[in-house]
């Protein structure tokens, strides 16, 4: 089987320490939230598509990004459908809560590099037998730091994107175990969390 490689998320993430995760906001809603994200620095943006409106926000998000020579990905991608929505709507990648083999192929294939969810040493094994070097480690809050810092041993060449409970508060704990990239969505609910995270991630500038 031909391998799948993802290192594109070097250049997608732009090196940044946070992306950010606008859930099920709608179309006028997510655009204002991402175009504050983009002012305060955080460029890596990520819309879940789980509805006919999610698909909706990514579409006009994901145009609003094309003039501005940004990108934004879609989330929660779980079926080979919603990977082909994801393209048609102008996704730059896709992210997935768990690792599916089918999803992750199919999302290559449309030219969108997949970083799908990893929360055990085997997932990761055969994430990297694939070639990928991305993973998305979810539900990061729960796996906590001394996961990612014990995965260094084993899979030293992996790049994770903590997701799941992630926030201003937890962020660098997490930095400092070796994440790449925290992805913060629910907190983002509050505010007062995307200037936070901006001055974060000009502190690891």
């Amino acid at each position: 089987m031909s391998r799948i490689e993802n290192a594109e998320f070097e250049e997608l993430l732009g090196g940044a320490p946070v992306m950010a995760i606008f859930r099920g906001l709608g179309a006028r809603r997510s655009l204002e939230l991402v175009e504050r994200a983009w002012g305060l620095g955080i460029d890596a943006v990520e819309l879940p598509i789980q509805s006919d409106d999610d698909v909706e926000a990514l579409r006009v998000v994901a145009a609003a990004a094309r003039e501005r020579g940004r990108v934004v990905g879609a989330g929660t991608v779980v079926t080979v459908e919603q990977v082909e929505l994801a393209a048609r709507a102008g996704a730059a990648f896709t992210v997935s809560p768990g690792f599916d083999e089918a999803v992750v192929r199919a999302s290559a294939e449309a030219g969108l590099p997949p970083l799908p969810g990893v929360a055990t040493a085997t997932e990761v094994q055969r994430a990297t037998a694939l070639g990928l070097s991305w993973l998305k480690a979810f539900p990061a809050s729960a796996l906590g730091p001394g996961w990612f810092r014990a995965m260094r041993g084993p899979f030293p060449g992996v790049r994770f994107v903590a997701t799941g409970g992630m926030d201003a508060d937890n962020a660098g704990g997490f930095l400092a175990a070796g994440v790449r990239s925290v992805a913060v969505g629910q907190a983002l609910e509050d505010e007062s969390q995307l200037p936070r995270l901006a001055e974060l991630l000009r502190g690891r500038g």
